[in-house]
């Protein structure tokens, strides 16, 4: 049904506003298949796409504290002591305290986390195969360019 709705707004039966409904409908479908499609890769190793996302955001950063991984990553704050608390339950990661701020506490991959980030990134690699394998490698190019095109973009409406 959600297949023969999507063709009829973007072939622009509703009018040219229903074309924008049926992209972002389209940009949503997309994702979601994107995720679940990860999220089973992943599933085995104990980590979900937002666990992942952290534990790739400390080796890029190195030790940080939760705020600062809010920042880097774009979750809220709830979200983030969700995953942190899953991940240190799994022995992935460790809150320690930070040197500089005795009342503040960094976020430290584990070598666990580091053997299971390395698995990740292989499980990964082979899910993202298969999600964007009808693109050959300039139309990945394209489709990120278009893509962060889009999410910077703001419109007349935006604040």
């Amino acid at each position: 049904m959600l297949e023969d709705m999507l063709e009829r707004l973007l072939s622009g039966e509703g009018g040219p506003a229903a074309g924008h409904v049926g992209l972002g409908m389209l940009l949503a479908k997309a994702h979601h298949r994107s995720r679940e499609r990860l999220n089973e890769a992943l599933r085995p190793l104990g980590v979900d796409v937002r666990g992942f996302a952290v534990l790739l955001a400390l080796t890029m950063y190195g030790p940080v504290s939760q705020r600062q991984l809010i920042e880097r990553i774009g979750v809220d704050k709830s979200t983030m002591v969700r995953d942190i608390d899953e991940l240190e339950a799994g022995g992935l990661v460790s809150r320690e305290r930070a040197p500089h701020d005795r009342r503040a506490y960094s976020i430290v991959l584990t070598p666990r986390g580091e053997s299971t980030l390395a698995e990740a990134r292989r499980a990964a690699g082979r899910a993202g195969d298969e999600i964007f394998g009808p693109f050959a490698g300039t139309e990945r190019e394209q489709l990120a360019g278009l893509l962060r095109r889009l999410a910077e973009h703001r419109g007349a409406g935006s604040a």
